[in-house]
């Protein structure tokens, strides 16, 4: 399936931002081109944000084909890289607006952590929010979306393609909320 007009400028756009990066504490060294954090594998920052209505159900979301990482893939969370210059909660509460249309909601700090994959190397903080807000898909980064259980999200990671480290990120919350 080819991509569209707009996913193909979003992938141009998203690849050129600058990320901040950081060293294996999290402590700051500058910016640098997304392209650039994947192609070195250096250490960027991220958020993650789980969303659940005031029923406690988990808004899961599938991502676009043209995502660099895991397209296709069911995601526990909201969330994205740390701009340059961005803090860990203005960027959760940027990606949380941009993905999913929810803002001005309080957002609950649960857990920081190192995140080490081939694909991606990360120091991650994930949060949370309620809101029973009607949902406004972000087109580029975003297929669809749907509340369900905790249970049943956890269930379905069995069988469905979910991005590992969104999976991650809900069992920091997890064993924070426990």
């Amino acid at each position: 399936m080819p991509w569209s007009d707009a996913e193909v400028a979003h992938r141009a756009a998203s690849d050129a931002e600058r990320i901040a990066w950081v060293d294996e504490q999290d402590q700051p060294l500058g910016g640098v081109l997304r392209s650039a954090l994947r192609a070195q594998h250096l250490i960027g920052r991220c958020t993650y944000i789980l969303l659940f209505n005031s029923a406690g159900e988990l808004c899961v979301h599938r991502r676009t084909l043209s995502k660099a990482l895991y397209p296709g893939y069911w995601d526990m969370a909201a969330g994205g890289m740390v701009l340059e210059g961005e803090d860990y909660a203005d960027s959760a509460a940027r990606e949380l607006a941009e993905e999913l249309g929810v803002r001005d909601v309080p957002l609950v700090e649960h857990a920081h952590f190192f995140y080490d994959a081939p694909e991606s190397r990360l120091w991650c903080r994930v949060y949370s929010a309620v809101s029973d807000a009607p949902l406004t898909l972000q087109p580029e980064e975003v297929l669809e979306a749907r509340f369900i259980s905790l249970d049943q999200a956890l269930a379905e990671t069995e069988h469905v393609p979910y991005c590992p480290d969104s999976l991650i990120a809900l069992r920091q919350y997890l064993a924070a909320t426990q």
